[in-house]
């Protein structure tokens, strides 16, 4: 494995070890058992949802509705549940409900060729004022008692969730890094035509992604409404930036075709660690907002050098083959660009 291939992620990773080390020298109370569980509770349904616009980033795509999506699944179950449905099957439920959502913006992308940020700007638009029509504003109150913590009480139910929210970035990581799937959503990242010409058919990657964006959503609605003993028909606000300032500070290249879930991990834990540590400094809480920017602009900035920097040393590494092919001319490509 070549340490090389993952500098973005290692960069995070040090960003993270720094935030969490100033933290504790200033703060060493941050690190109660209390606090790092709640930290884990409160981004989870985050990372589920940073998990599925990876892989939509990684195919070439971007899917801003997930923020209204997840607050239509959040309602929705709270509507299955007073409805009678039991509680083991509102998981799936969710799912199905987040997959639909997830295949309108898939179809529309896929099928009519219209540019993702277009349409999922208007979806995000269309949900968040349908369900506000539907709910008139109010909260969804009255849930049954087993809604909840899924029954489980708030100890099995808090380790649930976290549970479930490691286990869906751990399969997914090796579904990409192992399955054919997965070098499909890569290869159409990188080069849709390319990957047509191999044999794989774009359009059916990029439909694929939505639906399994929606399914994800739609698990970690649930995940997250269960916290609660009601559910707020505003939900998800600003869960799609959250979702994209993940991958990309972990490593996403945001144009597609290169970046890991281990780098989405990273990103999440940093970007949701950064207001929590700022209340422990004693800094003011609404410069957690400008500090989230400021490390997505860093991100971004890195990750323009790094590719720059690649594309030179691609150059100088062809010149150097073209060097060795030729006989005539053993001028060194370093020479050359000199």
């Amino acid at each position: 494995m070549k340490i090389g291939r993952y500098k973005r992620e290692i960069s995070a990773a040090l960003a993270y070890a720094a935030l969490l080390a100033l933290v504790g020298l200033a703060a060493p109370s941050f690190f109660s058992a209390a606090n790092l569980r709640d930290l884990a509770l409160n981004n989870a349904p985050a990372l589920i949802v940073a998990t599925g616009m990876t892989m939509v980033i990684l195919a070439g795509q971007i899917d801003i509705s997930v923020g209204s999506q997840f607050a239509v699944c959040s309602v929705a179950a709270g509507w299955l549940a007073k409805a009678g449905v039991p509680v083991p099957l509102l998981l799936p439920c969710g799912v199905v409900i987040g997959a639909a959502m997830g295949a309108v913006n898939g179809i529309l992308v896929s099928r009519l060729r219209l540019p993702s940020i277009i349409v999922t700007l208007a979806m995000l638009v269309a949900w968040r004022d349908a369900l506000r029509w539907t709910t008139q504003g109010a909260w969804l109150q009255d849930l049954p008692g087993n809604f909840q913590w899924f029954g489980l009480g708030q100890t099995a139910g808090q380790w649930l969730i976290v549970v479930i929210a490691l286990a869906v970035v751990a399969g997914f990581g090796w579904t990409l890094y192992n399955l054919g799937a997965g070098r499909a959503i890569y290869a159409v990242g990188s080069d849709a035509e390319a990957a047509r010409l191999t044999g794989i058919e774009p359009p059916r990657v990029v439909f694929g992604v939505f639906v399994l964006m929606g399914a994800l959503v739609g698990l970690a609605s649930l995940l997250n409404a269960v916290r609660f003993s009601a559910v707020p028909g505003n939900a998800g606000l600003g869960l799609e930036l959250k979702a994209v300032a993940a991958a990309v500070v972990g490593g996403t290249a945001i144009t597609g075709g290169r970046g890991t879930l281990a780098g989405t991990l990273i990103g999440a834990a940093l970007l949701g660690t950064v207001g929590t540590a700022l209340t422990f400094l004693g800094v003011n809480p609404f410069w957690e907002k400008a500090v989230q920017g400021a490390i997505i602009l860093a991100a971004l900035v890195s990750d323009a050098a790094l590719d720059r920097l690649w594309i030179d040393d691609f150059g100088l590494r062809i010149a150097d083959c073209e060097c060795q092919m030729n006989p005539t001319n053993r001028k060194s490509a370093s020479e050359r660009g000199g």
